[in-house]
């Protein structure tokens, strides 16, 4: 990062190990078992951030993030009502039993009821959430795991079967911003899709990811737009019409001229 144009002010934030008590009260409170490869990163490091910004005029302005919440932020989306209010409404109020589940090659998607546990892995800087989703809690919570994203609209997007797949996926996008989109149907915004022409990773296919945008933004033909249309010819108004009055003595006058004129030719 440091070495590519423009950026500038990389920051990594180090963290220290967590505790293996720490992981198993964790595990115990919210009853379920991390998965192995997520207990590990923990073990290593208490969570990951790193951010970076680019040169624009003088001043830096921050672009990438990568974020991987501690484990004491590692909360359970959806558990509790958003207000105080006994009848508050919740995320599981969302839920839809007419809902397609799982047609083709798509996974079930998650549920914000008590059939799914959710935790937020990533708050994405406000543009979703990336989430640890354990699909299967009831009876028993089953210890398959797998990371979802969650857009602002609150649909699901899959994204990797373990934590260790997605992230590979931030740190190779690098953190630019709602590179999560790109795993959608929409894709990324044109803003962010001329970062990624700028910064893109190796694997990202700029290509692919217009072609399945193109029918979500909308398309400006100047041709059409601005194509010269037949008017139809903008009369003239005619000058006001005078008042009754003066009509009436322009007539008298028009008809004593001819009467003139017509007797001085019979004279003649």
């Amino acid at each position: 990062l440091e070495t590519s144009p423009g950026v500038a002010e990389v920051t990594f934030v180090e963290k220290e190990p967590v505790e293996r008590h720490t992981i198993i009260s964790w595990e115990q409170k919210n009853s379920c078992i991390l998965p192995e490869d997520l207990k590990n990163f923990y073990l290593m490091t208490d969570g990951f951030e790193m951010t970076w910004s680019v040169k624009t005029d003088d001043a830096p302005m921050p672009l990438g993030s990568m974020v991987i919440n501690s484990i004491s932020q590692l909360c359970r989306l959806g558990g509790s009502s958003m207000y105080t209010l006994p009848s508050a409404p919740t995320l599981a109020d969302l839920e839809d039993d007419t809902d397609e589940e799982g047609n083709g090659d798509k996974p079930v998607k998650p549920h914000f009821d008590s059939r799914s546990l959710i935790f937020e892995l990533d708050p994405c800087n406000g543009n979703g959430k990336v989430c640890l989703v354990y699909k299967h809690a009831e009876p028993v919570v089953s210890p398959d795991t797998e990371i979802w994203f969650l857009d602002r609209a609150l649909y699901w997007h899959f994204l990797t079967k373990t934590f260790t797949a997605y992230y590979r996926l931030l740190i190779t996008h690098l953190g630019l911003p709602q590179w999560q989109y790109a795993f959608t149907s929409y894709g990324v915004s044109p803003q962010a899709k001329q970062w990624f022409n700028m910064y893109k990773p190796i694997t990202i296919n700029t290509a692919l990811l217009s072609e399945e945008a193109d029918s979500f933004v909308n398309k400006l033909d100047p041709n059409k737009v601005f194509k010269s249309k037949n008017k139809t010819p903008v009369l003239k108004k005619k000058p006001p019409s005078q008042p009754t009055g003066s009509q009436k003595s322009h007539t008298s006058m028009t008809s004593a001229k001819t009467s003139s004129l017509a007797g001085n030719s019979s004279k003649k």
